[in-house]
């Protein structure tokens, strides 16, 4: 293929039949490497005509729409992935779905470009050059980097509110377009289970997926971590208990997080003190689903639709709301997403988010910014959860937010043990700096970050949280 090479490992969620990667076309002129799953892959099949396609993998979908309608297409494709594709005529085409949902970094030097899923898989001397490839845009050598579709999608008409509350076919809309992604990603070949952390986000997903399954004679698995008697443990294993799931638990001890806090920073490549502390506990669930399934669904993405952060609160004005609500979504892929990902696939586990899907985001950022204001007193996501009403027992649908390094017992082994190694001359170095360190914590995990990454440019590759 010219000056190009394609490597790829595979995790297989789907029975292939001679789906093994790289796929090709029949004429062997175009060949493809992805990561991901493309969801209307089976749509796409058809607009372009079965007999082009060799395989039923899913990528393939990627593969076809390159070669019969160019990059440009790929804004029609449906899910979480990120390719590399290399034709023998010279051709390259580098691409991410538009959410970010899927890691890609590039990195340019001396006229070569290299693409990879991780950072620590380029040579130390790239290192400085890598940078997080852009959501929602291809790269090839004629045309450069190109927006193919964004997070947000465009030409998205805001549903104008009449008066301060909501219709109940609002209610009705907001249900039906959450039962549809969920029920989309229940696609393949292995059993799918669900991170169920016992909060609002995930028991609705297990709710779903639960039912979708019973309907089909078959059983939801759910899977739960924390220290012993932390709220999201009990609360999971109440969720469980309701939605007659078959539900598995790891309660770990301090000695667990702490021994673990060194691989999780490296798996995860980020040294943000919230993220940090929530992939700890993620990374023993994504081991202990590990032995169960190969797929796993999770509630990443509806407190950045719905404005479900505690600090949004503070925000009264609509437009503002509206504003954040937007960047915070479009700034997933370099925090949640990444630890998400990362957590999971170090286990070789797919993590799947269904509020992320486009047609939730597109419908969600439609809703009227007031609609999602939480006034004092007011439980967040006030409108999902009266969307859901009858799914959940009560005390579960409005149980309050809390997050998941603090509601399983993470933050509270993890903060001060961490804290204790640095100080008080050692941070005052830091806070300030370009770096922007913000406690002790966060630079224990900062330097564990660096042992591993050294030479990469922290603003070409990580998010950062408003607070640590």
């Amino acid at each position: 293929m010219g000056r190009s090479w394609l490597g790829h490992r595979r995790l297989a969620i789907v029975d292939l039949e001679g789906g093994d990667q790289p796929l090709r076309t029949h004429d062997g002129e175009l060949w493809l490497v992805g990561n991901g799953e493309i969801y209307n892959h089976a749509d796409v099949r058809r607009s372009i005509g079965a007999s082009e396609f060799g395989t039923r993998s899913d990528n393939e979908a990627a593969l076809q729409l390159i070669q019969d309608r160019g990059p440009s297409a790929l804004g029609a494709l449906s899910g979480m992935f990120a390719f590399v594709a290399a034709g023998a005529d010279g051709r390259f085409v580098a691409a991410r779905d538009p959410v970010g949902i899927k890691p890609l970094y590039w990195a340019r030097r001396n006229g070569s470009v290299r693409f990879a899923s991780e950072m620590q898989a380029f040579d130390a001397e790239w290192l400085p050059s890598v940078a997080a490839f852009p959501p929602g845009h291809y790269w090839s050598p004629d045309a450069g980097l190109v927006r193919f579709a964004k997070a947000v999608p465009n030409g998205i008409d805001p549903i104008e509110p009449n008066g301060a509350t909501y219709p109940a076919s609002v209610l009705d809309e907001t249900r039906e377009v959450l039962i549809g992604a969920v029920e989309s990603q229940m696609m393949g070949d292995v059993p799918v289970g669900v991170f169920l952390s016992g909060g609002l986000d995930s028991s609705l997903v297990a709710a779903i997926a639960a039912r979708w399954l019973r309907a089909r004679g078959q059983r939801l698995q759910t899977f739960a971590v924390g220290t012993a008697g932390s709220p999201d443990l009990v609360a999971a294993r109440r969720a469980a208990q309701y939605l007659d799931t078959d539900h598995h638990e790891w309660v770990y001890t301090a000695e667990d997080a702490l021994t673990s806090v060194a691989e999780v920073v490296r798996v995860i490549e980020h040294f943000d003190a919230s993220l940090v502390r929530s992939a700890v506990p993620n990374h023993m669930l994504a081991a202990l689903a590990s032995r169960h399934v190969k797929v796993v669904l999770t509630g990443e993405g509806a407190d950045e639709i719905f404005a479900g952060y505690e600090y949004q609160r503070e925000i009264a004005d609509p437009d503002e709301l509206h504003a954040e609500v937007v960047r915070t979504i479009e700034g997933l892929h370099n925090l949640n997403l990444q630890r998400c990902d990362r957590v999971t696939m170090a286990h070789g586990l797919e993590a799947r988010v269904p509020f992320l899907d486009r047609e939730v985001i597109g419908f969600g950022v439609r809703l009227p910014a007031k609609w999602k204001v939480a006034a004092p007193g007011e439980m967040e996501k006030r409108l999902l959860r009266e969307a859901f009403a009858g799914w959940l027992p009560e005390d579960l649908l409005w149980r309050q937010k809390s997050q998941f390094g603090d509601g399983s017992g993470a933050a509270d082994v993890l903060t001060d043990a961490l804290a204790s190694e640095i100080t008080d001359a050692e941070l005052d170095g830091e806070v300030g700096g370009e770096l922007g360190i913000r406690t002790k914590e966060e630079l224990a995990y900062y330097r564990m970050w660096r042992g591993n990454l050294e030479g990469v440019d922290v603003s070409a590759t990580l998010g950062r949280f408003a607070t640590a």
